[in-house]
């Protein structure tokens, strides 16, 4: 897939929608700054001084084999662990022609112990960076799960989600789906599994999960998460 430029608010130059979580508003509280940063991969990684200025203690990588191979991290000495999310592969999501909503349900459902693991790490070790490739969807729904259960105004994390969106820039989504629509010309979904984080989709995916489990974080629990985990959770995110 062709490179693309990197947006300039990125934290980190190189770095592909790269931002800290910080200030999202929680009640009373707001989420902590420094604690929690999110982003695209690591593989063009160009400002060595801004990332190791963070002072990441892990990594968590939600990205596949083949993308890992591809694209190798450059995240130097801190300690990455692999959590996988998509139990195929990122081209079977193409080929499928699945939407966001179906994506999204797909990774809640047959990759639960895989999103836990990854909030768990959230709680067990700062500063913490979650990355995919694009730091859009798999990451987008594993943030939002963390922040939901800490006690995240529930249009904070949408909002949160959705930003990603404008932060993709214009070039790099001329040229994957250029590249993409010569593989999957018939593709009905391709450019909102590309360059889209529409708030609605997110929005739907907490809402079902309000239905099925009562709450995100009833999710979490629901797959491993115990209630000092959760509350750990909220201890770790939000300053009151």
């Amino acid at each position: 897939m062709p490179g693309a430029d990197v947006p300039g608010d990125s934290l980190v130059r190189g770095v592909l929608n790269f931002r800290d979580v910080g200030g999202l508003r929680a009640g009373t509280g707001v989420t902590r700054s420094g604690v929690l940063f999110r982003s695209g991969n690591l593989a063009q990684l160009a400002d060595r001084s801004a990332f190791e200025a963070l002072g990441l203690r892990a990594i968590v990588d939600l990205r596949d084999d083949e993308e890992v191979q591809r694209d190798p991290s450059r995240a130097g000495e801190v300690p990455i662990r692999r959590m996988p999310v998509f139990l195929g592969s990122v081209a079977s999501f193409f080929a499928e022609d699945q939407s966001l909503d179906d994506m999204y349900r797909a990774m809640t459902e047959d990759a639960a112990a895989r999103v836990v693991d990854a909030v768990r790490t959230v709680l067990e070790v700062q500063p913490v960076l979650v990355h995919c490739t694009v730091g859009k969807d798999r990451t987008g729904v594993t943030v939002a799960l963390a922040l939901s259960a800490a006690g995240v105004d529930r249009d904070a994390v949408v909002a949160d989600y959705a930003r990603t969106e404008v932060l993709l820039p214009e070039e790099r989504n001329r040229q994957v789906l250029s590249f993409l629509g010569r593989m999957y010309p018939d593709m009905v979904h391709l450019e909102e599994l590309t360059t889209r984080s529409p708030a609605r989709v997110m929005h739907g995916l907490l809402d079902s999960l309000d239905a099925q489990y009562g709450s995100p974080a009833d999710y979490l629990r629901a797959h491993g998460m115990s209630d000092d985990e959760i509350a750990g959770l909220a201890d770790v995110l939000i300053a009151r």
